[in-house]
């Protein structure tokens, strides 16, 4: 219990100090005429239902897979491993992806059935490091840490679109919901 409790402390502080990033003008993706109004990002109460320990399922093969990016631009990731998962009594797979094969960091975009309604209409990212592994070589794949693309809060910014194989068919109603703008 009591290290379930101390990841929901870090996850709250981790949100925390992402706030404070975006309200600083040297660092924040929301548009400068935002920024004296932006209170903070919204997001989904943590939930440990969404939050898996899993074994990544690397690809013995690993492709080269082009994804159009918001500006249509192709960038190329490899296609690193999956993980296998479920939500209620459904399995799921979603890809994780690498920019080059010595990138320790995974990443996996997701859309799931809230895009469009409660969070960004083009889905949401999960970037997994190091920390995010544990001391048996299992992965967290921690929904509560999806964010958001940055071009969701400003068009100065191309971001990959989500490949139809990470597209789930369930809502995944944890992590960042949709940015909302306020301009005063």
């Amino acid at each position: 219990m009591t290290e379930v409790y101390k990841w929901e402390e870090w996850l709250a502080q981790e949100r925390k100090d992402k706030d404070e990033s975006f309200a600083a003008p040297w660092q924040s993706p929301i548009p400068l005429e935002e920024r004296s109004s932006f209170r903070g990002l919204s997001y989904y109460p943590i939930d440990p239902n969404f939050r898996f320990e899993l074994e990544l399922h690397e690809h013995s093969d690993k492709k080269m897979i082009e994804i159009e990016d918001t500006r249509g631009n192709i960038r190329q990731f490899l296609r690193w491993g999956e993980f296998q998962f479920n939500v209620g009594n459904e399995k799921f797979t979603l890809q994780a992806y690498k920019s080059a094969p010595e990138e320790e960091r995974l990443f996996v975009p997701f859309r799931d059935a809230t895009n469009g309604k409660e969070t960004h209409g083009m889905g949401r990212y999960l970037d997994l490091k190091s920390r995010d592994r544990t001391a048996n070589g299992r992965w967290f794949l921690d929904f509560n840490k999806a964010y958001n693309p940055w071009c969701a809060y400003s068009e100065d910014y191309a971001c990959p679109f989500v490949a139809p194989e990470n597209w789930l068919e369930v809502p995944i109603k944890a992590g960042e919901k949709d940015y909302v703008r306020t301009i005063l």
